[in-house]
């Protein structure tokens, strides 16, 4: 099955072995890239104490330069979403790690169980509400520390035209809504007239799917967990 991930680059080729090991074949079309700031992640780190919560690889992706200055913060307790942000994290020499299933709100309800005093949310922009409302629900303090900031990649016409009309993928993977808005903003003039019959919209979670155009929610599955395996299970 020919797959489109419109994953960032790092994590899209992640996506794209992955893919190759379930036997498909992945296209590529980064609709975004990472800018980090981690100048802004160290000072969030250094001038707070306690447990540190991520939603995303990105924020660990900020800090991966910064051995040294990390030292003194890697025994710090680390709530990640989903297995593969825990990973990244793991590998900058965080000790104390617990992963939650996969989305925000069971993040901050496994901290609410297991942390007290307040927490430092290493964070990009834009970003899902869910961990942060999930958290004021129950509570917990949060000290929000914008260290990643995701900056829109507009593909040219040729581009989207050579991946979907003559590559033509049998799926899409969409893993948030802002990129799935981007990516059917871009693509409207090459998925007319027909030519997504049969194409299938993969989408991480529920709210990722709402965004997709009304003819096409037919052709539109959820992951039954907002994590990359769930996902791919829907292949």
């Amino acid at each position: 099955m020919r797959v489109l991930v419109t994953r960032p680059q790092h994590s899209g080729e992640r996506t794209a072995k992955r893919l190759r090991e379930l036997g498909h074949e992945p296209i590529l079309l980064p609709l975004s890239r990472p800018v980090h700031d981690a100048s802004a992640a160290l000072r969030g780190l250094a001038t707070t104490n306690g447990s540190i919560a991520i939603t995303s690889a990105e924020a660990i992706r900020a800090l991966t330069s910064h051995a040294t200055e990390l030292t003194i913060h890697r025994a710090r307790p680390v709530f990640a979403v989903g297995d593969a942000t825990a990973e990244e994290a793991r590998t900058i020499g965080f000790t104390s790690i617990t992963a939650s299933g996969g989305s925000g709100a069971e993040l901050a309800e496994i901290i609410a169980k297991q942390a007290g005093g307040a927490v430092v949310y290493l964070a990009g922009s834009p970003r899902a509400a869910t961990f942060e409302k999930r958290a004021q629900e129950m509570g917990l303090q949060i000290v929000v520390v914008e260290c990643y900031r995701m900056e829109p990649i507009e593909p040219s016409p040729q581009t989207l035209e050579t991946i979907l009309i003559d590559q033509r993928p049998d799926a899409v993977l969409l893993y948030s809504r802002q990129t799935a808005e981007n990516f059917f903003h871009a693509a409207a003039a090459q998925m007319q007239d027909g030519s997504t019959d049969g194409m299938r919209f993969l989408c991480l979670s529920k709210s990722v799917a709402e965004v997709i155009p009304a003819p096409l929610q037919s052709a539109v599955s959820i992951a039954e967990m907002p994590e990359e395996r769930s996902l791919l299970s829907l292949l």
